[in-house]
């Protein structure tokens, strides 16, 4: 099964994983840290997804999901954040799967160079469990069921009160966006992210940086002081939610995945969502833009936290920007972790350029004029 497990690759294709994929022993040897799982049977199914290794496992007392972190991503401090987070969100009655305890009462295990955390199954329906982000969901009602559940969400993560997140690695963050200058607030970053630093050195960066999120910035900028703060998922993409069926009405069931997790504020996670799901980004740059699907999440999202015109303003004008720091702690991701120059590259141009420059064409303005304007 090793050598034939792919993982979804930043070009839409299938490619070889990150890290290693989870083995029977080592599982074995994580669940016998935790009380409540029950011996292991089998690995039932490998994520598809890149940047960790996750597994379903059959155990003596039913299904588990297992989630492998290298250290050098996730440390015993960094991995707990996202799990206070989600425990304070289940316990406002967001269905999130529960997280199980090692015999020392702590969610986040670690072996050697790897820290696992172990969950109780989704409920529902794994409906778009192939499915990569950047790529729409079938139904229209279904993008109107997220943007429901995000409200919801954030209403439940209104009186969470935590400080920032210890790592920039692969969290979706806010401090470039929302910096009066956002050369400057990176360049206050770099001594303290040596590896985003090394290969930022022989780059023309600061002119990229700054050509490609003008005039967004200028726009949103001004407007972001006013906006409280609040926890977000940060990855708000169909795939990371179960359904309560395969139906084009089906609902949101269940929430995953909170390892993007930051203190951010509400738009930027409503952003994030429409740069998820309805802009195709895998697609010719003429095919991208799904207005219906936006505009679904953002009628779903409004039942739930109202939204006014000058909140729509905002949100077309955080679209080309929400991408940013995320991007950049990717780019840092795989140049100094993974020592992948070719996804570096990847992150830096098609993904922090190439996004933001993609809203100056004329099917990207028209898919901010038609969110500004709903």
């Amino acid at each position: 099964m090793t050598n034939q497990h792919l993982a979804h690759g930043m070009a839409g294709d299938h490619t070889a994983p990150d890290w290693p994929p989870l083995q029977a022993r080592e599982v074995a040897a994580v669940l016998e840290r935790v009380p409540a799982a029950g011996a292991p049977r089998g690995l039932r199914w490998h994520s598809p997804r890149p940047l960790s290794a996750a597994a379903l496992v059959e155990t003596a007392h039913g299904r588990l999901f297992v989630k492998r972190h290298h250290v050098s991503v996730r440390t015993l401090a960094t991995l707990p954040e996202e799990h206070r987070f989600a425990r304070h969100l289940a316990a406002r009655g967001i269905p999130v799967p529960a997280l199980l305890e090692d015999t020392d009462g702590q969610t986040a295990i670690r072996i050697g160079d790897w820290v696992y955390e172990v969950q109780e199954p989704a409920a529902g329906v794994d409906l778009y469990r192939e499915l990569m982000s950047w790529q729409p969901p079938h139904a229209l009602a279904h993008a109107r069921a997220a943007g429901d559940m995000l409200g919801r969400l954030h209403r439940a993560a209104a009186d969470y009160e935590a400080p920032q997140r210890g790592t920039h690695i692969l969290v979706a963050r806010s401090e470039i966006l929302g910096a009066a200058d956002p050369v400057a607030g990176l360049e206050n970053q770099l001594p303290s992210r040596p590896g985003l630093a090394d290969y930022l050195e022989n780059r023309n960066w600061r002119a990229e940086l700054a050509a490609a999120l003008q005039p967004w910035h200028d726009i949103a900028r001004p407007r972001l002081a006013t906006l409280p703060a609040l926890w977000t998922h940060g990855d708000w993409h169909v795939s990371n939610l179960f359904w309560t069926g395969e139906d084009a009405d089906a609902t949101v069931s269940s929430v995953l995945d909170f390892g993007l997790s930051a203190r951010n504020f509400a738009l930027f996670d409503l952003a994030t969502a429409i740069e998820r799901n309805a802009i195709a980004w895998l697609k010719p740059p003429e095919r991208r833009a799904r207005p219906d699907i936006a505009g679904a999440l953002i009628d779903g999202y409004h039942e739930q936290q109202p939204l006014d015109g000058h909140a729509l303003e905002l949100l077309a004008a955080l679209l080309p920007l929400v991408h940013v720091d995320f991007a950049l702690s990717e780019v840092e991701y795989f140049h100094a972790i993974t020592r992948d120059p070719a996804n570096a590259n990847t992150a830096w141009h098609a993904f922090l350029i190439g996004h933001a420059e993609w809203f100056r064409t004329v099917p990207g303005r028209s898919m901010l004029d038609s969110i500004a304007t709903r």
